[in-house]
């Protein structure tokens, strides 16, 4: 074998993109909340952009203002875009606040008073914002483990505990056996402590730690353990019948629970000797308890869903118009100041510099923003007029539309469509939608129309829902269905479909 180097030419082509194009195409695909995040860092690190204070505009002079927006010009900053294409490396503000305070004291360059003292409000309002953020919650094995210190049990059993809280998963159930736990706990632990010490130890923790269930092994000792504290709380003055439902419940988990699972209600009653009134009634609080109990510790509320646009009916010319929800972010403009500064030939041409690559940063920042809130809105018109039926009768009537589609019709391409609606939702009179749901194939009718895949299963679940509850529709039936509404699929698609709306089995929806 031998290994021989050489030099060859090779001619090819390359695509690069610049990196105010990336910086662009990010600030398109950034949902509102993310956009705003970034505009308050641009803030904080650029000093050239500032606030700009102005009246609220009415949402039928929205349309106006961003047409005219679009022809807005400063003669002041003309000399910008001249900068721009000399400098397309001035993409990036190194330079934070201590940075120009060093460079002021240096060469004595001074922050006009206006400009410091927005600053320092921005400083004091974000201190303000971070002092009062709620704290990270803690692990669900940290809360137990708080809670644990606090019970009186045993010395010896205490340590075995902590061991046995850590083990927990998410949903607060012990999956491991003892033994493999004793295998993996510390040398001293498996010394000092016998098998029986261990089970004490379970024990301690199931019964003393809330909530009840925690530290269960499977699904049917995690609703015993909560059936027996619900026991537990009643007193001599409790309503009999409770009593008997709670005793009924713990019988059919302890001896039935497969069955509970399949629906076999009848089964149940059978070798139960309870009635289907009695089992319904058990069955009425098992829904009361939790097969998780531990998601109660770590359940965090979740972020508003802020729409990124809103839709709202004008009947006077029947149409729908759409103007962007941009009520969060700060309206800007550049610093008057500084950029006369930056022409000044009279200062160092370091400062120069740095206000000219900030003063490039925040014009770029602002034209991204207006590209972003104009691209939205054309993507926005055409979904109004193509999936107008969408809007008038639900989602039923929903058409399939190509992304290729709306790329065509205002001139751009398909993947600036795709990051213009990735992450964004559209409040509309008929509720708040995800933008990319609009876009998605279908399957002709029967009457020569097209159906998208989402009204299918609008459509599926709207005849399941209306089902008679004890002889509900089987696949086969659910295909004649459809079928007697113009939609002909197989019957393994409306498996599929019904998995995706997670609707069970007949068997399952059936209600004795």
């Amino acid at each position: 074998m031998r290994f021989q180097a050489s030099q060859h030419m090779k001619m090819g082509q390359q695509m690069k993109l610049a990196p105010r194009m990336i910086q662009s195409m990010e600030i398109l695909q950034m949902p509102l909340t993310e956009l705003a995040e970034r505009i308050e860092q641009e803030l904080e690190s650029n000093p050239t952009l500032e606030l700009l204070e102005v009246e609220p505009i009415a949402p039928d002079q929205a349309e106006h203002n961003d047409r005219s927006a679009e022809d807005a010009t400063s003669d002041d900053f003309e000399k910008l875009d001249a900068f721009e294409t000399d400098n397309p490396d001035a993409v990036d503000n190194e330079y934070n606040n201590a940075k120009l305070d060093a460079i002021e004291r240096a060469d004595g360059v001074h922050t006009p008073s206006q400009t410091r003292t927005r600053l320092d409000g921005e400083r004091d309002g974000k201190s303000a914002a971070m002092a009062s953020t709620p704290a990270r919650s803690e692990s669900l094995a940290d809360q137990l483990l708080h809670q644990w210190a606090l019970v009186d049990v045993a010395e010896r059993l205490r340590p075995l505990g902590e061991q046995l809280i850590r083990e927990l998963d998410e949903d607060g159930y012990l999956r491991s056996d003892i033994d493999d736990i004793v295998d993996r706990a510390p040398e001293s632990l498996k010394s000092e402590a016998v098998p029986a010490d261990w089970e004490l130890a379970l024990q301690a923790v199931q019964l003393l730690l809330e909530p009840t269930g925690v530290a269960a092994r499977d699904a049917r000792e995690c609703l015993l353990l909560q059936l027996d504290a619900i026991g537990d709380q009643r007193d001599e003055s409790s309503n009999s019948f409770d009593q008997r439902v709670v005793a009924d419940a713990r019988r059919i988990v302890d001896q039935h629970l497969d069955d509970i699972l399949a629906n076999r209600l009848p089964k149940i009653a059978e070798q139960s000797g309870l009635s289907l009134g009695e089992i319904k009634t058990a069955l009425e609080m098992l829904r009361r308890l939790s097969l998780a109990p531990a998601r109660s510790l770590l359940s965090e509320s979740e972020p508003p869903m802020t729409p990124d646009a809103i839709v709202e009916y004008d009947e006077d010319h029947d149409r729908y118009i759409a103007y962007l929800n941009d009520w969060r972010i700060p309206n800007l403009q550049v610093n008057r100041e500084y950029a006369l500064m930056s022409r000044d030939r009279s200062l160092p041409k370091r400062d120069r510099d740095f206000l000219k690559t900030n003063l490039s940063n925040a014009q770029w920042l602002l034209e991204a923003v207006e590209q972003r809130g104009g691209t939205l809105l054309r993507v926005i018109n055409v979904i109004l007029e193509e999936q107008r039926e969408f809007f008038d009768y639900g989602p039923e009537s929903l058409k399939p539309l190509p992304m290729t589609q709306v790329a065509e019709q205002i001139g751009i391409h398909v993947a600036t469509v795709s990051r213009a609606v990735a992450d964004k939702y559209i409040m509309t009179p008929r509720g708040v939608f995800p933008l990319r749901g609009f876009f998605t194939g279908g399957l002709a009718t029967d009457t020569g129309g097209e159906l998208s895949y989402d009204a299918v299963k609008a459509a599926l679940r709207e005849i399941i829902d209306a089902e008679e509850k004890s002889k509900p529709l089987s696949d086969e039936a659910l295909v004649k269905e459809l079928k007697s509404r113009g939609i002909e699929i197989a019957r393994r698609t409306v498996a599929k479909y019904r998995d995706q709306l997670s609707i069970p089995t007949a068997r399952l929806r059936k209600q004795f």
